[in-house]
């Protein structure tokens, strides 16, 4: 019982040993976070990575949670609501819910494991230890690009997540369901809140900060060579997609 209790404080000690360290990550990103008009380069290829070469995924995506938010939908409805209410019950949901969290959680998938695999591979080879040793601070050149970059692109990819699964949304049910265009987009036009969206993209800013943050913690104490990289990419991807369930979670309870 005793060895249960010290390992239960061993694991609470290094949770809150890390959760420290991903703290002082953030406040270092801030503090250097003036120069990132110096490194603008460093900025737009990580937004190009980060946002561009993400769309055709986060569209793929996009288009089947839509369809697949349209089924749902028209089966809820069934005997409780008409099908003109199609509209507003699944982009309600898209913009609110769907768009940001699968949008948030597939660039987990692709950028943060990404951003632990490529900063663990420079830790690994000891890279990072040789620009602190020409005086380059790793935060300032590696961590604040990424970070900035996220927080910047993806609440742009939630928007493109949105209008694509609404999209996606309205070709099941004008083609399967018998809803036409004027009735399905009234009905979005009716019940369309623009704090919703603007919600939606706070989150997906909140979510992207996440997971760059993660990810450049989760690279930056890499260890152990080629498998140590590889369990980092694998222990991102999972922190990231937890966090921003229960992000997800506390954000609307802020709301309600």
């Amino acid at each position: 019982m005793i060895r249960l209790f010290e390992k239960i404080g061993q694991k609470t000690l290094e949770v809150l040993e890390e959760i420290g360290e991903v703290i002082i990550l953030l406040l270092n990103i801030f503090r250097f976070s003036p120069s990132i008009a110096k490194n603008r380069k460093l900025l737009l290829f990580q937004m190009e990575h980060i946002g561009v070469n993400s769309l055709p995924l986060v569209v793929i995506i996009a288009v089947f949670t839509g369809a697949v938010a349209a089924w749902q939908a028209a089966y809820q409805l069934q005997g409780l609501a008409p099908l003109s209410f199609l509209g507003t019950a699944t982009s309600r949901a898209i913009i609110t819910e769907l768009g940001p969290v699968l949008t948030a959680i597939v660039i987990a998938g692709r950028v943060g494991a990404s951003i632990s695999a490529e900063l663990g591979s420079m830790k690994v080879t000891e890279q990072i230890d040789a620009l602190e040793t020409m005086g380059i601070s790793s935060v300032r050149y590696l961590a604040v690009p990424r970070f900035f970059a996220t927080i910047t692109m993806l609440p742009i990819l939630v928007i493109f997540a949105n209008v694509i699964a609404v999209f996606g949304a309205y070709l099941i049910s004008n083609y399967f369901l018998g809803v036409s265009f004027d009735v399905f987009f009234y009905s979005v036009k009716r019940f369309f809140f623009f704090g919703d969206l603007i919600f939606g993209m706070i989150k997906g800013m909140i979510f992207g900060g996440v997971t760059a943050l993660i990810g450049c913690h989760i690279g930056f104490k890499t260890e152990g060579g080629a498998e140590g990289v590889g369990n980092s990419t694998i222990r991102s991807f999972v922190l990231n997609s937890a966090l921003i369930l229960v992000l997800d979670y506390f954000l609307w309870s802020l709301i309600f």
